[in-house]
């Protein structure tokens, strides 16, 4: 199992309510709605190994070069006169609340004293870290926990099955995806499910990472035209073929839009080739915790619920 650590935190943030806090009045609403996903999933999946996957970088360079308004409205001071889609650099720091920041550290100590494995990559984003562990597990199922949409792409049947627990509502309205799912919800190909729906996230857009796509191309639109393909390779071959009649009357869009085109692939895509280091050699969830280390924990910060939770859900 594959957690999206950033995307799990920031929902559990804005999930439980800021009253939430240690004896010393600290706001540790994100560490204990985190926690508890956490309990939650380990309990209900039984995870062979599980790894809590970091954005050491959430605007990587190599996106922000091919594309400058990747994400460049999440900036601190990106408000006019500040620094505008087109101008901000990558290595900005990302808006985050101000009385989330100082939780981040301790959800990652809550997870080492619990034997939990992190995972993150130099340059990489957690979905990279996320596809590349999918793509190259050959041996058992994987699960994939997040409330972004973009990883809806790592789906698969072969070699081994991927599935993505999609939790953007909440847990309790958790969407458990494959390839049959995803194709059934977006109207995608079923045989290449994860591949298409990247493929028609990069014409459709996506406002939420500053992806413009195609304009006038919607998702009905865009999930027709990557059905008629067999790769994205495929497509923009015949945006540049004039008797390819099988962009129809959207080759006039795309054409003006070819500039887009040739730059989106790797800005949507997650890599499945990130160099990941992990916090531990071993990433089984039965690694030993540090009751001592939880317990401190615990006191220290009023957790001593979601610890206990925790704690039950990895003995199993």
């Amino acid at each position: 199992m594959l957690l999206d650590a950033a995307s799990m935190y920031f929902r559990a943030y804005y999930g439980v309510p800021e009253s939430i806090t240690a004896p010393d009045g600290t706001p540790v609403n994100a560490v204990r709605g985190f926690t508890d996903m956490v309990s939650r999933l380990v309990a209900e999946h039984r995870p062979a190994r599980l790894v809590a996957c970091l954005d050491l970088d959430w605007r990587p360079a190599f996106r922000v070069d091919a594309l400058p308004s990747y994400k460049a409205h999440r900036i601190a001071g990106s408000e006019p006169g500040g620094k505008g889609p087109d101008t901000a650099p990558a290595g900005i720091p990302e808006e985050v609340p101000d009385t989330l920041a100082p939780q981040v550290p301790i959800i990652l100590e809550v997870l080492e004293a619990a034997g939990i494995a992190t995972g993150g990559a130099e340059g990489c984003e957690a979905d990279d870290v996320i596809g590349t562990l999918a793509h190259q597990e050959a041996t058992d199922a994987v699960v994939g926990v997040s409330g972004d949409r973009d990883l809806m792409q790592i789906v698969r049947d072969e070699p081994t099955p991927v599935r993505l627990l999609y939790v953007g509502r909440g847990l309790a309205k958790a969407e458990y995806l494959g390839p049959v799912e995803v194709a059934e919800k977006y109207g995608v190909p079923v045989a290449r499910a994860g591949e298409a729906y990247a493929e028609m996230a990069m014409l459709r857009g996506d406002p939420s990472d500053g992806l413009p796509g195609v304009p006038g191309v919607g998702a009905k639109t865009a999930a027709t035209l990557v059905g008629r393909f067999g790769s994205w390779a495929e497509l923009l071959a015949a945006v540049d073929d004039q008797s390819d009649t099988r962009l129809g009357n959207t080759r006039t869009k795309l054409s003006k839009a070819a500039d887009y085109l040739a730059v989106v692939e790797p800005v949507v895509r997650v890599r499945q080739d990130a160099e990941i280091q992990f916090s531990r050699p071993d990433i089984l969830p039965s690694a030993p915790a540090d009751p001592e280390a939880l317990a401190a924990l615990a006191e220290r910060w009023g957790l001593s619920s979601s610890v206990d939770r925790l704690t039950a859900a990895l003995k199993g």
